[in-house]
């Protein structure tokens, strides 16, 4: 079900410049994006629009979950940590990508975290380990990652995610306002010292928690 329309999406952002990893490509094709959001909204599911996912929250447009995937630089057998995790639909993804890896995923929402656990079932998507938690203070219990990555907008950059953060890891966090953000590439480097870069303009909810809003 929705394999064309699946095809097409990937096609339209890789046209558009969103796509450039042919990995990043492959998994958003296999990946089926309409079991991660309400019936009510499925037929938009291969729209590149968000889509509400209840509670307040919204499951990202899919041009986005495409350039934090580029941005992020996935390799297999990374362990990658998920701030934000919503319906789950991101992290099946990275799952996809990194093989044999682990994709631990932070929600602060009980609901949300259930309903994205049924989702990654469905969808047959077993590596994707779901935390109900504050996702600012990350997860030291599978500390350190090679790739952390936010999918909410902070104030600033939590410190524990960096302190997470393996050397040599990635971070990508929106950071800005409750409404409007720049999301900001940070590397860790093996002497420790993080390097940032701005990767462009960005709109997501805000983070919330010890070190969000």
């Amino acid at each position: 079900m929705y394999e064309k329309e699946r095809g097409e999406m990937v096609d339209r952002l890789i046209a558009f410049g969103y796509l450039k990893d042919p990995r990043v490509a492959e998994a958003m094709k296999k990946v089926p994006r309409h079991l991660f959001v309400p019936e009510d909204v499925r037929r938009y599911s291969y729209d590149d629009a968000p889509l509400p996912i209840g509670e307040g929250q919204t499951i990202s447009a899919p041009h986005m979950v495409a350039m934090m995937c580029d941005h992020l630089e996935l390799e297999e057998n990374h362990k990658v940590l998920e701030v934000g995790g919503g319906s789950g639909y991101h992290a099946c993804v990275i799952a996809h990508i990194v093989k044999k890896g682990i994709v631990i995923s932070i929600e602060r929402m009980e609901k949300l975290a259930e309903k994205a656990r049924e989702n990654l079932l469905k969808a047959g998507c077993s590596r994707v380990k779901i935390i109900v938690g504050d996702g600012t203070e990350g997860y030291p219990p599978e500390a350190p990652y090679d790739r952390i990555f936010v999918t909410a907008g902070a104030p600033r950059v939590p410190e524990p995610l960096i302190e997470q953060l393996k050397e040599g890891g990635r971070l990508l966090i929106p950071v800005g306002s409750r409404y409007t953000q720049e999301l900001l590439k940070i590397d860790k480097l093996p002497s420790g010292r993080l390097v940032k870069k701005r990767v462009g303009g960005c709109a997501f909810v805000p983070l919330i928690g010890r070190y969000g809003w």
